[in-house]
């Protein structure tokens, strides 16, 4: 029996649980950074600059890193959905809610917070694939759409790796790879 996306995510521990989740951030942060830039909120270099903090204990685990100052950085520059009038303001929601997850992950608070990270991601896509159809989709469509199917293949391919994959300079560099060389985020935004 194969098992389902979630259920193998579920599965994750320790460091793998935490690249997953940061590599499903590092795909999403566009989405993130667009909104910033188009309603002049936010702090997208803070955003960044505390990825780049989480791949940095990945790559080097001796890495000192206070988890707790990221995470009220990150939740104050979370948008409040009603304060927008913009769809871009949801997956940017996404994006934060997924970022205190990892952080919490990392703390030990939420020991299924790549579990998390992964259905806010195909949230997000989800969102996006029903915000932008001229017609009401059902789950089956939905699940049948280009986005969401490489979304999925996405994070599949992502378990696949993290299996074989060791925790060295290398090992993390190809997973910051992968999350970007595609040129385009989860709901199909460029990556500038």
């Amino acid at each position: 029996m194969k098992l389902n996306t979630f259920q193998r995510v579920r599965a994750l521990q320790g460091w793998q649980a935490v690249a997953f989740g940061a590599t499903l951030v590092e795909r999403s942060l566009p989405n993130y950074q667009l909104f910033c830039e188009v309603s002049n909120f936010g702090d997208a270099e803070q955003y960044r600059n505390s990825l780049n903090a989480v791949w940095d204990w990945l790559a080097n685990p001796k890495a000192k890193l206070n988890l707790g100052v990221h995470l009220e950085r990150i939740e104050e520059a979370t948008p409040d959905a009603e304060a927008f009038d913009s769809f871009g303001v949801y997956p940017a929601i996404d994006l934060c809610m997924s970022f205190a997850a990892l952080l919490q992950l990392m703390m030990g608070e939420d020991l299924q917070g790549a579990v998390v990270i992964s259905k806010l991601s195909q949230g997000s896509v989800e969102a996006f694939i029903e915000a932008t159809s001229d017609a009401e989709l059902d789950a089956k469509q939905i699940k049948a759409h280009p986005l969401m199917e490489w979304e999925v293949a996405f994070q599949n391919e992502l378990l696949d790796r993290l299996d074989t994959l060791n925790r060295d300079k290398d090992g993390i560099q190809l997973l910051r790879t992968m999350a970007v060389e595609e040129g385009i985020s989860n709901i199909g935004l460029e990556i500038g």
